[in-house]
């Protein structure tokens, strides 16, 4: 076997290329290609402390919110440790609120635990749950 091909076979998979695989596969939306960078049973926390355990449940509570959104990922921050790395995913939001109203520029943080190349926590913070939440108020 060449060294390079002996190299590629026993590097481990670089945990920032797993989140922004599972990021792309989430925005299509297509949640089973997504849950294949998640370990099962994986925790899912957005703002507000709504929990989900599968890609799918993220997506439909997205429909909920918005006509369609994307990420515009501008950095991976990557924080290596022992036996888990640390990958937090910064960068905007943009997408159509259901009114057919644009947006753009909701910030946004993903935190993310993968441990043996698969994420096994993902935290999720962003500028629209505010919005949601303020217009929820004024409505109130």
């Amino acid at each position: 076997m060449p060294a390079t091909s002996l190299a590629a076979a026993s590097t481990p998979p670089d945990p920032a290329e797993i989140v922004r695989a599972y990021l792309e596969a989430s925005m299509i939306p297509d949640p089973e290609k997504a849950a294949i960078f998640m370990r099962p049973g994986t925790l899912i926390t957005f703002t507000g402390g709504r929990e989900f355990s599968h890609p799918r449940e993220p997506a439909s509570f997205n429909a909920m919110r918005y006509r369609w959104v994307k990420k515009r990922m501008d950095r991976f921050d990557v924080c290596p440790g022992e036996a888990e790395t640390i990958v937090y995913s910064i960068g905007t939001l943009y997408g159509e609120w259901h009114d057919g109203t644009p947006f753009e520029g909701n910030r946004y943080v993903d935190r993310f635990v993968v441990r043996d190349g698969q994420i096994v926590k993902m935290d999720v913070w962003n500028d629209s749950a505010e919005r949601i939440l303020v217009r929820m108020d004024i409505t109130a």
